[in-house]
C-alpha cells in the first residue's frame, strides 16, 4: 500500500514534500547503492528542482551514487539550458550527459531515443497477451526495450506527476519507463492500443489495457522499482505518494480524479484551450484538444491558442506533414497505405482529430472541428487537414464568461480535463 499525503483543500508545503520524500527513501535499502531517478521533461507541471535538491539531501553520502534521467519518450532532446530550469542547476557537459554544479557527483542524462545503441531488449509481451489486451484487435508480438542505462544501476526510482492522460488513462507510475525511457515498439504498440480504444474510453479511466500493457513490460526490467507520484492542481502540489510504481500510481491518480477531472453539465459549442508556453509544438499542445474533447458537442469546435507555437512537432513534423490528421476509421479503412507509418504517429493524428467516421466514397466525417489559430501558417494547417484562424482574429477577452451560450476559454489548458458529468453521459 502506498503511503504519502493528499491534500484537495490546499498545496502542499515544501516541508510536507520532504518529510514524505524522506521516510519514503529511509524505507529502501539504499547503502552504498547506485540509484536512477526518472523525472519527467519541461512538458509537464511538477516540481522537479525541488524534488532533485531533496533526492541529493537525502541520499548524497548515503547511496553510492544519484542521478537522474529525463523521461523524453520521442520528445525532443533537452539542452543544457532547459536542463538547467528543469532541475534547479547549472550544469557541464552534455548533450546526453549533464553534471550538475550545484550537485557535485549527481549527474542528469538526457533519454536519447534517437541512437539505437541507447537500448536493450529485457523482455517480449506475447503474441497472446496482445490479442488479450487490445481484444482481438492486434495480433503481434511485441519487443519490449528499455534504455540500456537502467542496467547500470542498484535500484530505480520514478518522480513525476500524475494526470489524466489520452493513450493510457492517468499518466505516471510506470509510464515513465515506457514510454518515458523504453524503445520505440513498445511506444508504437500502447499509442495504437490506446488509439483503438478510443480517447472517449481511456482518458480519465484509472484501469485500462494501456496501463496493463505498461505495468506488465515494466516487470521485466531486472531491478528494484519505486516511485513518488505528485499530484499538482494548476501549478501547485497537492499530493505526494510513495510505494511501488503500480501502488503510488494507484493512490496519485485517485487524488487526480477528484482534482483534475471537471465535469459538466452541458456540452460546449466552442472551446478555446490556451495553451501555456511550455508546450513549443503541436504535439504536446494538442492536449488542448485531447483534454476537452469529451465535453465537446457534436458538431462543436475546439481553437487550440498558442501563438507562440510555429512548428507541428519538432521530433515528427515531416511524417505528420505527410500523413495528416483524420479519423481512426480513415486509417482503418486504408490500412495497407498506412500500415508502415510509425503508429505512434497514426495514434497522435486520430487523438488530435477526435472520434469520427469514414466511407471510402462520401469521405471523412468528424465529430468535431478542430482549428489552430497559432503561428503554424495556414497553408500548412490545411495541409495537416486541420482548421485555422490568426490568433489576432480571437479576442479571449469577449469569449470569457460565457458557459451558458456554450463558449468555455480554458486560460491553461492541457492537464485538466473536462467531460460530461455522469447524470449527463
Amino acid at each position: 500500500m502506498a503511503s504519502g499525503i493528499g491534500r484537495k483543500n490546499r498545496p502542499l508545503t515544501p516541508a510536507e514534500i520532504f518529510d514524505t520524500m524522506s521516510a519514503g527513501l529511509a524505507s529502501l535499502p539504499l547503502e552504498g547503492k547506485r540509484v536512477l531517478v526518472i523525472t519527467p521533461d519541461s512538458t509537464r507541471t511538477a516540481p522537479v528542482a525541488q524534488c532533485v535538491e531533496n533526492f541529493y539531501a537525502l541520499l548524497h553520502g548515503r547511496a553510492k551514487t544519484a542521478d537522474f534521467i529525463v523521461a523524453l519518450g520521442t520528445h525532443p532532446i533537452m539542452s543544457a539550458k532547459a536542463v538547467e530550469k528543469l532541475v534547479g542547476s547549472p550544469v557541464q557537459g552534455g548533450p546526453t550527459r549533464f553534471e550538475m554544479t550545484r550537485y557535485p557527483g549527481s549527474s542528469v542524462f538526457n533519454h536519447r531515443w534517437d541512437l539505437p545503441d541507447t537500448f536493450v531488449r529485457i523482455g517480449t509481451l506475447s503474441r497472446q497477451e496482445v490479442e488479450e489486451l487490445s481484444d482481438g484487435q492486434l495480433s503481434l508480438e511485441v519487443p519490449v526495450k528499455i534504455n540500456r542505462l537502467v542496467l547500470d544501476y542498484d535500484h530505480l526510482i520514478v518522480c513525476g506527476p500524475v494526470f489524466p492522460h489520452e493513450v493510457v488513462g492517468f499518466s505516471g507510475g510506470n509510464k515513465y519507463f515506457f514510454p518515458g525511457i523504453g524503445g520505440w515498439e513498445i511506444i508504437d504498440f500502447t499509442h495504437w492500443l490506446g488509439a483503438l480504444l478510443t480517447i472517449m474510453k481511456i482518458i480519465g479511466v484509472k484501469e485500462t489495457p494501456v496501463r496493463d500493457a505498461i505495468d506488465r513490460a515494466a516487470a521485466m526490467i531486472p531491478r528494484p522499482r519505486s516511485a513518488f507520484t505528485l499530484v499538482m492542481h494548476g501549478t501547485d502540489p497537492h499530493g505526494i505518494f510513495f510505494g511501488t510504481p503500480e501502488e503510488a500510481f494507484g493512490a496519485a491518480a485517485d487524488l487526480s480524479a477528484e482534482l483534475d477531472i471537471v465535469y459538466v453539465e452541458k456540452p460546449f459549442e466552442l472551446v478555446v484551450s490556451v495553451m501555456p508556453e511550455m508546450y513549443d509544438d503541436l504535439w504536446t499542445a494538442a492536449k488542448g484538444t485531447y483534454k476537452v474533447e469529451p465535453a465537446v458537442a457534436d458538431g462543436g469546435e475546439v481553437i487550440i491558442y498558442a501563438p507562440h507555437i510555429t512548428e507541428v512537432s519538432y521530433t515528427h513534423g515531416k511524417l505528420i506533414d505527410e500523413v495528416g490528421y483524420h479519423v481512426k476509421d480513415y486509417f482503418l479503412k486504408q490500412w495497407d497505405r498506412f500500415k508502415d507509418v510509425p503508429w505512434m504517429i497514426l495514434a497522435h493524428s486520430t487523438h488530435v482529430k477526435g472520434a469520427g467516421t469514414y466511407d471510402p466514397e462520401t469521405g471523412e466525417h468528424p465529430r468535431i472541428k478542430v482549428t489552430l489559430a497559432t503561428g503554424i501558417p495556414e497553408e500548412r494547417c490545411r495541409k495537416i487537414n486541420l482548421g485555422y484562424r490568426s490568433p489576432e482574429s480571437i479576442d479571449l477577452e469577449s469569449l470569457k464568461g460565457r458557459e451558458d451560450e456554450g463558449i468555455l476559454v480554458i486560460p491553461r489548458a492541457g492537464e485538466m480535463l473536462y467531460r460530461l458529468s455522469r447524470t449527463s453521459e
